[in-house]
């Protein structure tokens, strides 16, 4: 993705350089499990909302504390490259919205942590993965998930890592136009089952509304940005995560959709550059 002379965006919140330390599963050492081990258990709980920091822990740390630590140049760079992304998506969404949906935008503030964090809809950690919080109209994403993206999960690219920030923002999309709060006063009142079944076509419908935002970046695309951003959707579909956990599908427990439902999904908004082609919830089939 070109994004030299592309401006920083400035909606953030920085809460990086304190990390916290957990009590759990050693790290290295007798009985430790190793880094690939780690960085595989957090991608799992990245992809399925399980929130497995409870069984990880960084040389015996203490739940609660934290460790100040420098930022590395990797990390700095990472947040260079986010802030750059988020920028663009503001500048899309300012025009879009108002053109296709008549309503002005608001864009989130995209909140930087390393390790945990709090949030009104609940702590976050690492193995929680980037989410949207409604409540207070921020997204949170620990940088660190680049990595695992692109070493454990095969979502190689920046523009993988970039679809993510655009996935996060497409829930606020959500937000403003009010459809997260139909769903989840809807969800209240449904089956597990039926409430997983909803959350499915409203992940859907933000992977579709990412692939809208990548519709109208043309100009700073590189060969192969697009299929990176396939490629990523495909990695983290539910059906893939759970194989790779050693789990059989289950669809019942989908919270995401599938590989190819994702990859799907993300290429109708893109082809259309329409939000009136996102529209999961009436489509007979995902």
């Amino acid at each position: 993705m070109r994004l030299r002379g592309i401006r920083r965006s400035t909606n953030v919140e920085d809460r990086r350089g304190r990390r916290g330390g957990m009590r759990g599963i050693p790290i290295g050492g007798a009985g430790g499990i190793g880094l690939g081990g780690l960085l595989l258990i957090l991608a799992i709980g990245f992809f399925t909302d399980i929130d497995l920091t409870p069984y990880v822990s960084g040389n015996g740390g203490t739940a609660g504390a934290y460790l100040d630590e420098d930022l590395s140049p990797d990390e700095e760079q990472a947040a260079d490259f986010t802030l750059r992304v988020l920028a663009t998506t503001e500048d899309v969404w300012d025009r879009v919205l108002q053109e296709q949906a008549g309503m002005p935008y608001d864009p989130p503030v995209l909140v930087l942590f390393s390790g945990v964090t709090q949030s009104p809809c609940g702590g976050a950690s690492g193995a929680t993965g980037p989410f949207y919080c409604p409540a207070d109209r921020k997204a949170y994403l620990d940088l660190d998930f680049f990595a695992t993206l692109a070493r454990r999960l095969g979502a190689k690219g920046d523009f993988a890592a970039a679809y993510v920030v655009a996935h996060e923002v497409a829930h606020h999309i959500q937000n403003e136009i009010g459809i997260l709060s139909q769903i989840d006063l809807a969800r209240r009142q449904m089956s597990e089952r039926e409430a997983n079944a909803l959350t499915v076509r409203l992940e859907l419908q933000a992977d579709c509304l990412a692939g809208v935002w990548a519709s109208h970046v043309e100009g700073l695309l590189e060969p192969g940005d697009v299929a990176e951003a396939m490629n990523a959707a495909e990695m983290i579909g539910d059906d893939r995560l759970q194989r790779q956990a050693g789990r059989v599908p289950r669809p019942d427990t989908f919270t995401h959709g599938t590989s190819a439902q994702r990859a799907g999904w993300f290429g109708r908004g893109y082809d259309s550059g329409q939000m009136g082609a996102c529209d999961t919830f009436a489509a007979d089939t995902l």
